[in-house]
């Protein structure tokens, strides 16, 4: 057994880390989920056309799930000092940390191909959009919620919609959500340049990461030292453990 007053600091404090770390679990694991049956914001436009937001939420499902087990495997191994528990969990934690870092590369390199099917996807769901059709009108009523919330208009500016064959064949005909005066969420209105929000949804999309990306980024260095130093944590209890006893393991 691990002895002295430093190992049962290191044993419950590890235990109180995977708590944490089971409801992190979690909270992964709602997201994956939410990502996938959420109708009502900007995830539900790229979720019905992406492959890579579709994929990307089944991940985080399993992650979620994944990162439960560790956290259920290492607060009873941290507890009951069990070595080979430790080591599964230090295995799935290194695992996790690897993939975590191998994912925020491929975003990075691959942004610009993100950015272009975000893109697509967008300039798709302007050309069809049509109040008259009940087809689409999920997303639509999510991208009109969006310009509303945001004042901006299409993706890239509000010509974007000169695309639409709605539009085109009008004057100063745009969605009622590009026009500041209108309080009707949905349809198209009439408008003048000067009610007309000229600005497109990408900069303020933009905008808003630029303004975050410090937070963004703190919160992923935060997890990963966090994840790190459940690695040293176990790693060290695992090495001062003498005797194991799966006597005190519960049985399911």
């Amino acid at each position: 057994m691990a002895s002295g007053g430093c190992m049962k600091v290191i044993k419950y404090f590890l235990f109180l880390f995977n708590l944490l770390f089971f409801a992190l679990g979690g909270v992964l694991l709602g997201f994956g989920i939410w990502i996938l049956v959420d109708k009502t914001s900007f995830i539900a436009i790229l979720h019905s056309s992406s492959s890579s937001l579709q994929i990307g939420s089944y991940i985080l499902i399993g992650v979620g799930g994944v990162t439960m087990v560790m956290g259920f495997l290492g607060c009873i191994g941290a507890v009951n000092e069990v070595r080979c528990l430790l080591g599964t969990y230090f295995t799935f934690l290194l695992l996790i940390l690897i993939a975590q870092v191998a994912a925020g590369v491929l975003i990075y390199l691959h942004r610009e191909s993100l950015k272009t099917e975000m893109s697509d996807i967008i300039h798709e769901l302007i050309v069809t959009y049509n109040p008259n059709d009940s087809a689409n009108v999920s997303a639509e009523v999510t991208w009109d919620y969006i310009q509303r919330n945001l004042n901006c208009c299409g993706w890239v500016d509000y010509q974007n919609w000169t695309q639409n064959p709605i539009v085109k064949n009008q004057t100063d005909y745009y969605p009622c959500t590009c026009v500041s005066t209108s309080s009707e969420s949905h349809g198209f209105c009439n408008s003048t340049s000067t009610t007309l929000y000229q600005k497109g949804c990408m900069q303020k999309v933009e905008s808003w990461l630029q303004d975050n990306l410090a937070i963004i980024l703190g919160v992923c260095v935060g997890v990963a030292v966090i994840e790190l130093l459940g690695l040293v944590l176990s790693m060290c209890l695992c090495r001062n453990i003498q005797n194991e006893d799966y006597t005190k393991v519960p049985k399911y």
